[in-house]
């Protein structure tokens, strides 16, 4: 079944009846079937590295979660009770248990090449510094330090006078993120 909707202004639907006789997959046309989305994320923790290493994988119906496999307990669990009997049913499935709980060992493996591939890509900071207001000489300007486009995202920013390291008088904020 294909429902043909026409716009009001006779311009546009004059086009829309052109796209049809000409081609008709381009039509302009609303579909009256509702949607499903079902998704599955799966997901690396890392705790100081390699140290402690888990795996969750979500299953996810429609933009809400109902079910997980978490490395941590060793079997799939139920988030909601649309889950309780998908949970109970992949449970009793052991080569889908070994499977999942395999998932452990390649997010290590996968640590050891984002490591690898990470440790190359670096950034070397922008930096500026400019006085926050002009005023005459016999006034003190305060200096602002402004550090940019730089990664990994860990940076320390210190201010030196004649050589010594200046710990009075100096303000900073924490990083700002831009998204990336």
């Amino acid at each position: 079944m294909v429902c043909l909707w026409l716009p009001r202004d006779p311009c546009v639907a004059a086009v829309v009846l052109s796209l049809l006789m000409l081609s008709p997959p381009v039509a302009l046309v609303r579909d009256p079937r509702p949607r499903f989305l079902e998704q599955l994320k799966a997901e690396c923790h890392y705790v100081k590295g390699r140290e402690h290493v888990w795996s969750v994988t979500r299953f996810i119906y429609n933009q809400e979660e109902f079910a997980r496999f978490d490395s941590v307990f060793g079997k799939f669990l139920a988030v909601t009770e649309l889950g309780r009997p998908i949970a109970e049913y992949l449970n009793t499935q052991k080569d889908m248990l070994d499977n999942y709980r395999a998932s452990v060992d390649r997010c290590r493996n996968n640590y050891d090449l984002v490591d690898i591939f990470m440790s190359n890509l670096k950034a070397k900071p922008k930096v500026t510094v400019y006085p926050s207001k002009t005023q005459p000489l016999e006034y003190h300007n305060l200096l602002v330090c402004s550090v940019s486009d730089f990664y990994p995202g860990t940076i320390e920013i210190r201010w030196f006078r004649n050589g010594e390291e200046e710990k009075t008088g100096v303000v900073s904020t924490d990083l700002i993120s831009n998204g990336d």
